[in-house]
């Protein structure tokens, strides 16, 4: 058995962007699949789910696999039982860490597999193992780069307490609602990456706990990597030994920090990204510059959302004030805003490079916005004959702020974020290789 004394740190990983996905290449020796099944204090269950996980891969599984105990620094008879299995089972390898968490057991040893496909299951088994193939299939295809199970998908069949059930969804609508997380299940314990952009993304990821399924999922997100998601069927486990207190707050302290991290743009996400063209939606068509379509769309939904914060700053600050100093606050809170969603979601700028600059420019296109806003207020103060009606202020502003909308987008495309790809788009998340001192062309 292993541990993680003499353990060699991996070799560095150059920094330029990640390969194009391709099927593993498949070996008859060398495991495909690497499955750990991080361990503390579990003597009496870690026998029985181990014999059951390998007799399930030795039936159904296509490729060579391993099966790694990683052993959470025990205090029971759990190092001696994973020993025992390392040596009784030939696809079974024990590794014992001396230090407690689940997320520093994952790192550890999917940092020193070799195989091509790493996945991860609780010693508890509860979610049935026919979702296994399913799983790590698309990630062996090259289709997906990271692959989770969901208890909440609508095909998933889940049995559990009413209180793990509550606990669960909130956190998910928390991270829905705090860290635009689109996956539907982050703790799920049954969930795949490839190496290759484990090697990526794991130095990215700080927490060693329970956080550690969240933020890796969360920053894959944001990269743009592709994530799969699999219904599994689940039975709670009663004897569990999570303090959901505990591991509550420890989550909510991760997507703070996390949070905070992608809005200061202090996580160099650049290095996740597919060379340029892996993407279909890079593929310019004819007669329509890169990246409009999308950047359209980007646009409009970062421009509703601002519209309506907009509306809602501009009533509050009209309760205390007159309507040009309240829309003047509104317009200008709502644009800072908006420069940076459209920034980040419209144009695919990432990173502090530049920022202050657009933020600079963002403020200028305010400007030509709060003097249409202005003019248009003014205009109607002097055509009512006397005070007009908040309603009517309020169509004025949306008339006003459409034809500001398309002036933004035109100015945003034209000189704030201008064209700078090889194809003459707009830069987008794949071609910012260019603004990256480390990616010299």
């Amino acid at each position: 058995m292993r541990t993680d004394t003499p353990l060699e740190a991996p070799p560095e990983t150059p920094l330029e962007t990640l390969p194009a996905r391709e099927h593993v290449t498949v070996g008859r020796s060398q495991p495909v699949l690497d499955v750990v099944v991080p361990v503390y204090n579990e003597e009496a269950d870690l026998e029985r789910c181990v014999r059951r996980l390998h007799d399930h891969l030795a039936r159904t599984f296509p490729y060579a696999f391993r099966i790694t105990i990683a052993d959470n620094a025990s205090t029971d008879r759990t190092p001696e039982i994973s020993a025992y299995l390392d040596d009784a089972i030939d696809e079974v390898t024990a590794v014992r860490l001396e230090q407690k968490g689940r997320g520093r057991a994952l790192r550890t040893v999917w940092s020193m597999s070799q195989a091509p496909v790493l996945a991860y299951m609780d010693v508890d088994l509860s979610t049935d193992l026919n979702a296994l193939l399913p799983l790590v299939a698309p990630l062996i295809s090259g289709h997906s780069d990271l692959a989770i199970g969901s208890r909440l998908a609508r095909s998933s069949r889940v049995v559990r307490g009413p209180k793990r059930e509550f606990i669960s969804r909130a956190y998910n609508l928390i991270l829905r609602g705090s860290l635009a997380a689109r996956f539907s299940d982050a703790q799920c314990g049954f969930k795949a990456i490839r190496k290759d952009v484990a090697e990526r993304l794991l130095p990215l990821v700080e927490d060693t706990g329970w956080f550690f399924d969240t933020e890796m999922l969360v920053l894959a997100e944001r990269a743009g990597l592709r994530i799969h998601e699999v219904p599994v069927d689940w039975v709670d486990d009663p004897n569990s030994t999570v303090h959901i207190v505990k591991t509550a707050t420890d989550d909510l302290k991760g997507v703070w920090r996390v949070g905070r991290a992608l809005a200061t743009g202090a996580l160099p996400l650049d290095r996740l990204r597919r060379p340029f063209g892996d993407d279909p939606r890079d593929r310019g068509l004819s007669g329509v510059p890169g990246g409009l379509a999308r950047q359209l769309v980007g646009f409009c939904v970062v421009g509703a959302l601002s519209t309506l914060v907009y509306l809602l700053l501009y009533s509050l600050f009209r309760m205390g004030t007159g309507p040009q100093i309240a829309n003047a606050l509104a317009l200008l809170l709502s644009a800072l805003g908006n420069t940076a969603a459209n920034r980040r979601l419209t144009f695919g700028v990432r990173g502090r490079d530049r920022a202050v600059r657009h933020q600079a420019q963002g403020l200028v296109v305010f400007g030509i916005g709060l003097a249409l806003t202005s003019g248009s207020l003014a205009a109607l103060d002097a055509a009512a004959s006397g005070t007009p009606a908040h309603s009517t202020e309020l169509a004025v502003l949306i008339a006003a702020n459409l034809a500001a909308t398309v002036l933004r987008f035109l100015l945003f495309r034209a000189w704030v974020f201008p064209s700078e790809g090889p194809q003459g788009g707009t830069a987008t998340d794949h071609d910012l290789t260019d603004h990256d001192p480390r990616n010299p062309r």
